[in-house]
């Protein structure tokens, strides 16, 4: 009875100094915010209509550092108002994107974070180019934002290379849609799963696996065609799971939701 009472002792004690952790972390971010946007503000007065929540994504992409985290915020404003200066991408820029009906949107994973699916077979180089690519990824995060419920702030994405062929790599591409994620979007992937990658597919991830920062690789997982399901299942409710891997919704693309 004593070593159990000691024990339980022992846990309450653990729970307590993980509690006080967590409220130190907090506060520490929360004074950390407070100074970032004091220093962006008076560089860049359009920052004020930052929340504390978009504030705290690119510090914790720097590891808390305010100069670094701020830098970054401030490239980003600048980067929106040439790139999106309307506030949003129209589908009638995206023409030739669209049209390859590659980018499906549907459910919810277990932490409530939107599903999207990249059928990256259906991709190949048009007459619009790295630029037409590049707002096609803005259109896909802006659509994968107006579906988070409130206080989500990360989505999950399945990206499918069954059928994948040389004729589908595009370098520039890749390196271009990795640079929005890290630089301009930065804590918004959750998890990123790799299915059905064929063999030569790994020349293209060998060229661009150095350009990933080891944030965004922990993020990514290439799952086996034998545990395809499964894998996704840990992650994915069937009844979220879309049709193609074993669940229930079918495939919605972007512009349709």
């Amino acid at each position: 009875m004593r070593m159990m009472m000691m024990n339980s002792d022992n846990i309450n004690h653990s729970n307590g100094n993980e509690e006080q952790d967590n409220l130190g972390s907090n506060e520490i971010e929360k004074t950390k915010i407070c100074l970032m946007r004091t220093f962006v503000e008076a560089q860049d007065p359009s920052s004020k209509e930052a929340d504390d929540l978009t504030l705290r994504r690119f510090l914790r992409a720097r590891d808390l550092d305010v100069e670094k985290a701020s830098a970054m915020f401030l490239k980003y404003l600048k980067w929106r108002r040439s790139f999106v200066p309307n506030g949003s991408i129209s589908p009638s820029e995206l023409k030739n994107e669209i049209q390859q009906n590659k980018m499906f949107l549907q459910g919810s994973d277990k932490k409530g974070r939107p599903v999207g699916v990249l059928l990256a077979g259906r991709h190949f180089q048009h007459k619009g180019g790295v630029d037409e690519f590049k707002r096609f990824i803005v259109y896909i995060f802006h659509k994968i934002f107006a579906r988070m419920a409130p206080g989500q702030e990360k989505f999950l994405v399945i990206g499918d290379l069954e059928g994948w062929g040389y004729a589908n790599c595009d370098i520039r591409a890749y390196l271009a849609a990795l640079s929005l994620v890290q630089d301009y979007f930065p804590e918004r992937l959750g998890k990123l799963f790799i299915v059905h990658a064929p063999y030569i597919f790994m020349a293209a991830w060998k060229i661009v696996y150095p350009f990933i920062d080891i944030k965004t690789r922990n993020k990514i997982v290439f799952v086996e065609n034998k545990k395809l399901k499964s894998t996704l299942l840990e992650e994915i409710e069937e009844s979220q799971l879309p049709e193609t891997y074993g669940g229930q919704l079918p495939l919605i693309p972007i512009q349709d939701t």
